[in-house]
């Protein structure tokens, strides 16, 4: 058999004999992968168990978990709700279906986006549903909670490059998000409120649906042809609209407003990064801001079918799983991905457990968000002034690297160990849209009434319409950079979701003292992102739909900007890099002046191999076009071709044994310096392998099992008050 062998021509820029040793490991680590760790992995995968841990824990348990919701005893069996995945072979799932019933389980709905199903099945048949031929892996139907203007100033969005605003709706002049959806995957939107309405107070929430438990009904709508008579009685059936609490838990209203919110109040200025977006309000979490993941697969669903339709370009989704399956066997991970390949910019909380008993925990990334696709956030913390220079990760903030895993067939783990977070925004006491029922005569919601420190020192502002909240957590950060990428799309509508997030990361400012894990590339930067945009061609997008581009190809239409940004009087660098590969760091000029493989939203690249997914839409109709609606989606591994061109810089061996802890900021300041090493021919994907190693672990540093979201623990990403006090499940944990 031949060895696999990538076909990487490496040449550094400086011929320092320190820089010699690193080209010399990084080749020996090429070599390893190419030639010895590649076969073994591959059998690896093929001694993949198709259970997730968690499941399987249940499974084994002497007694059903109390604290569990996806299993239950009933009728002298335990019973376990689960969502399994089949072969992209059998569109229709009908021989996995088959399987499930044989074993005594139902099917309670199909997901066309990931090839999926939610079934409820007696769970001392899991084992033999895993033989099965027709399956590709089960997950628990795991239970989604929420991750729990100022931010115009510090995220770079109030600049004259941007745009100006004040507290006046209509006195907002520059980018806003016109023309740019964003789907909120939430608690529901209050829609009456006036963050939401437009200059003219016509309402911006151009839809609003409902999901909560409708996932069998969401499911079978999926096949219904677009434009047809039975998928418009789906979307009536759905609708939120005219509610009258269509927000009762009050996370979804403060998420929106963040991302989108124009300033409602006379007192203060509240606004939102995207004022002019369209907001699409897709209800998932029920009234105490908790869910299945099987309606969360719905909302996605419906948010991938009509994504063309109505012109949505972003997903905000703070809410995430404690899956500890690997970003790719988790079902979340899966569907975000589709969501990705399908066009969409997807963002995602990177959840509020970066620390216990005060001390920062590492590998607490949760689901989606510990896949390779989506733009994964944390939070930062303002320290109470406009100057970005003081700012700093939030302690709560999940850091990285990602720990979910492949469980092989002898027990062993193999850790993703991804990069993560992608970035950092503000997400520490900001003040925010408050939801209430919609009569003259309003109620708060939920979080409010639970927690009413929440509207400490607000009280004087409040009105129906204008009424407002403080929150904190990365789930007031993510909305933050899902406006961000409303801004950047309005910018350059022509951008991939991959090329969004690149823009983003590459003008990140990358605050002193936090490392890759703590903050991924750094505090978000919209002025610098927009810049970059606007130097970049406005016809990527279709041609990669086209496949009218090759790796190479001339990507910018003008010179590239200046990399660094002032704000409020103080002027920094950008951070200069993009994350890739799932652990490998680029940077380099030639990631935006030519045209790269890993722009095409359809592949993914992590670890030592690359898959594209296939779309396949609904024909034309006599309302939709074709090629407006997907239809299916089929994933499968990427035999050769190139991913990058030469003369983009691979930094991921300057990490050298700080790997994951290397601080950011000392690695930007390394590629100013002109270090790093050029990839003369690029890389080349050959027989299906490419870089191996990438930026890895400290030697000697384990990450404990019980830091990555444990089998049979709820998610619960709670309410943060302020720093070190975290609201979780009503109780309050004190620093």
């Amino acid at each position: 058999m031949n060895l696999l062998t990538p076909f990487i021509v490496l040449i550094e820029r400086r011929g320092r004999r320190a820089r010699r040793r690193r080209l010399s490991w990084l080749l020996a680590s090429l070599m390893v992968g190419a030639g010895l760790a590649a076969p073994a992995q591959a059998a690896a995968a093929s001694q993949q168990r198709k259970v997730a841990r968690d499941l399987q824990a249940v499974v084994d348990a002497a007694s059903t978990p109390s604290n569990v919701r996806w299993a239950r005893d009933k009728g002298g069996q335990r019973q376990v709700d689960a969502i399994v995945v089949g072969l992209a072979s059998d569109p229709e799932q009908r021989g996995l279906a088959s399987a499930v019933t044989a074993l005594g389980g139902s099917v309670r709905a199909r997901f066309a986006a990931i090839n999926a199903l939610a079934v409820t099945l007696p769970a001392k048949s899991v084992s033999q549903l895993e033989s099965s031929s027709f399956l590709a892996s089960v997950s628990p139907d795991r239970v989604v909670q929420r991750n729990a203007s100022q931010v115009e100033v510090v995220s770079g969005t109030w600049h004259t490059q941007v745009r100006t605003s004040g507290k006046k709706a209509g006195t907002v002049t520059g980018l806003d998000g016109s023309g740019v959806g964003i789907a909120v995957l939430d608690s529901g939107i209050m829609a009456a409120h006036r963050a939401f309405a437009d200059a003219s107070g016509a309402p911006r929430v151009a839809r609003s649906v409902d999901l909560v438990g409708r996932a069998a009904t969401a499911a079978s709508a999926a096949s219904l042809a677009p434009g047809s008579a039975e998928r418009a009685a789906f979307e009536a059936s759905i609708s939120n609209a005219g509610a009258s609490v269509p927000d009762p838990y009050g996370h979804g209203t403060h998420v929106a407003a963040m991302a989108a919110g124009r300033s409602a109040n006379d007192y203060i200025d509240i606004g939102g990064v995207a004022p002019g977006a369209r907001l699409f309000d897709v209800r998932v979490l029920g009234a105490d801001g908790s869910g299945q993941i099987s309606d969360v697969l719905a909302g996605i669903d419906w948010v991938v079918y009509n994504a063309r339709l109505h012109g949505i370009r972003v997903v905000n989704l703070s809410l995430s799983a404690n899956s500890t399956e690997s970003w790719q066997t988790d079902p979340l991970a899966r569907a975000v991905r589709v969501a990705t390949a399908s066009g969409l910019a997807v963002v995602v909380a990177a959840g509020n457990y970066g620390s216990a008993g005060g001390v920062a925990q590492y590998g607490s990334i949760g689901s989606p968000g510990h896949d390779p696709s989506v733009i994964t956030v944390g939070s930062s913390h303002l320290q109470g002034t406009l100057a970005r220079s003081n700012d700093t990760v939030n302690l709560f903030s999940s850091r990285g690297p990602t720990r979910g895993a492949l469980l092989l067939v002898d027990g062993t783990r193999r850790p993703d160990n991804l990069l993560k977070p992608d970035l950092v925004a503000p997400g520490n006491r900001i003040v925010s849209a408050g939801a209430t029922s919609v009569d003259g005569f309003a109620s708060w919601n939920l979080l409010a009434l639970s927690y009413p420190t929440l509207l400490d020192g607000l009280s004087w502002l409040q009105g129906y319409a204008r009424t407002v909240m403080t929150m904190s957590g990365t789930s007031v950060a993510a909305p933050v950079v899902a406006g961000a990428a409303a801004l950047v799309l309005q910018a350059n509508p022509g951008l991939t979701p991959p090329l969004v997030k690149a823009v983003l990361q590459y003008a990140a400012q990358p605050l002193p003292g936090a490392t890759l894990a703590d903050q991924g590339a750094g505090l978000v930067n919209v002025e610098g992102a927009v810049r970059l945009a606007r130097a970049l061609r406005t016809d990527i997008a279709s041609r990669v739909d086209a496949g009218t581009i090759g790796v190479g190809s001339t990507l910018n239409s003008s010179s590239l900007p200046t990399p660094s940004t002032t704000i409020e009087g103080q002027t920094f660098g950008w951070s200069r890099m993009v994350f890739a590969g799932g652990n490998q760091i680029l940077g380099g000029s030639a990631l935006f002046t030519r045209y790269q493989a890993i722009w095409d939203p359809r592949l993914t690249w992590a670890g030592d191999a690359a898959r594209r997914m296939s779309i396949a839409y609904w024909p034309a109709s006599n309302t939709v076009a074709a090629g407006t609606v997907p239809r299916s989606f089929t994933e499968s591994a990427v035999a050769s071709g190139s991913l990058l061109s030469s003369g983009v810089v691979l930094a991921s061996g300057l990490t050298g044994t700080a790997s994951v802890f290397a601080p950011t900021a000392t690695l930007t300041q390394a590629l100013v310096g002109g270090s790093g090493v050029v990839l003369s021919e690029g890389v080349v994907l050959s027989e299906g392998v490419v870089l191996s190693e990438g930026v890895v672990l400290s030697e000697g540093v384990v990450l404990s099992e019980g830091v990555v979201l444990s089998e049979g623990v709820v998610l619960s990403e709670g309410v943060v008050l302020s720093e070190g006090v975290v609201l979780s499940e009503g109780l309050v944990s004190a620093p």
